[in-house]
């Protein structure tokens, strides 16, 4: 143990006076370390969290690929039938690391100094307890589907989508790697929903730990690839037919995390009206063969009144 903190109390007067690092658990001390290593709270922070996000975004996508790979996994796809070829992860890829570089680089750094100044805890340890950091992660989960709803819907409209959106819609069938992959306008508008909330809720409360920033976005980087819908266990979690769907459809499902908003204002009716048919099909005598001709027919029709839907989106003008 003594080895572990000896560097820790080495530098203790600059940052750690007051810390008894006896009492810290091993994730609070490496923590420390980390900082006391950098020396410099701003750019310790800018690196840990740049890191973060590439190693969890590109992380979370690599078994996926490889599964993707494998045509004896294909058959639990939403869309069996459509499989990103290497070329096209590779130009999705290519346009992530640009969005990441450019806008989301600056933006992450940015966020350190523009919180500090809000009243965010950055190098302090110990760490907020439990109940205090599920709570606020809990609340940035909601604002954040919220603003999704709101500005993807205006992403939507005419010249937006145009000009903007109509990037990440290129994939019908969405995987992992395109989570975002989007026109770098995009990524700076709907970002500004996930470091929203950790900000406002600094500036109000002066009540938040980086700490739990950083598992909020890591939550809502997996919450953007997890593979499996949850709306059995939690009614209102959209999940991923929920999104593929949008994907399909064009004019359904706008939120991220949950469905209630898509639910109270209508803009589920496609959704809900191709679930229960696909419903009445299974329930159906029909055979397997038979109900899988029916699922392709009507997933091909969904995504024609997509494409429709989609034209009319374009020729829209904003006067």
């Amino acid at each position: 143990m003594s080895n572990v903190t000896a560097p820790a109390y080495h530098a203790a007067e600059f940052l750690y006076a007051n810390t008894d690092f006896t009492q810290l658990n091993w994730l609070e001390l490496k923590w420390a370390q980390w900082y006391l290593w950098f020396g410099n709270p701003a750019l310790a922070t800018g690196v840990m969290s740049f890191l973060l996000h590439e190693i969890v975004y590109f992380g979370r996508c690599i078994p996926w690929i490889i599964i993707d790979a494998m045509p004896y996994f294909r058959k639990w796809k939403l869309q069996p039938g459509k499989v990103p070829s290497a070329q096209e992860q590779w130009e999705c890829t290519r346009l992530v690391l640009f969005s990441h570089f450019t806008i989301e680089l600056p933006q992450i750094w940015l966020f350190h100094p523009l919180a500090e100044y809000m009243g965010l805890a950055t190098w302090q340890v110990p760490f907020p307890a439990w109940r205090t950091l599920l709570g606020q992660i809990a609340l940035f989960f909601v604002f954040e589907d919220a603003f999704h709803y709101v500005a993807h819907q205006a992403l939507h409209y005419g010249p937006l989508y145009k000009y903007i959106h109509k990037i990440h819609h290129k994939y019908s069938a969405p995987f992992g790697l395109a989570a975002e992959y989007a026109h770098p306008a995009e990524v700076l508008i709907l970002g500004t929903g996930t470091i929203g909330g950790p900000l406002l809720y600094c500036y109000l409360t002066q009540n938040l730990h980086i700490f739990t920033v950083y598992l909020w976005v890591t939550l809502r980087l997996f919450q953007a690839y997890f593979p499996w819908s949850l709306q059995h266990i939690f009614p209102f979690w959209s999940g991923a037919d929920h999104h593929d769907f949008h994907h399909m459809a064009f004019t359904n499902n706008f939120s991220t995390s949950f469905r209630y908003l898509d639910f109270i204002f209508g803009t589920d009716d496609k959704y809900r009206s191709h679930k229960e048919k696909l419903r009445k099909m299974k329930a159906s005598t029909a055979s397997k063969e038979e109900q899988a001709a029916i699922e392709r027919k009507l997933n091909e029709e969904t995504e024609k009144s997509g494409l429709l839907a989609e034209a009319a989106a374009e020729a829209k003008r904003p006067w």
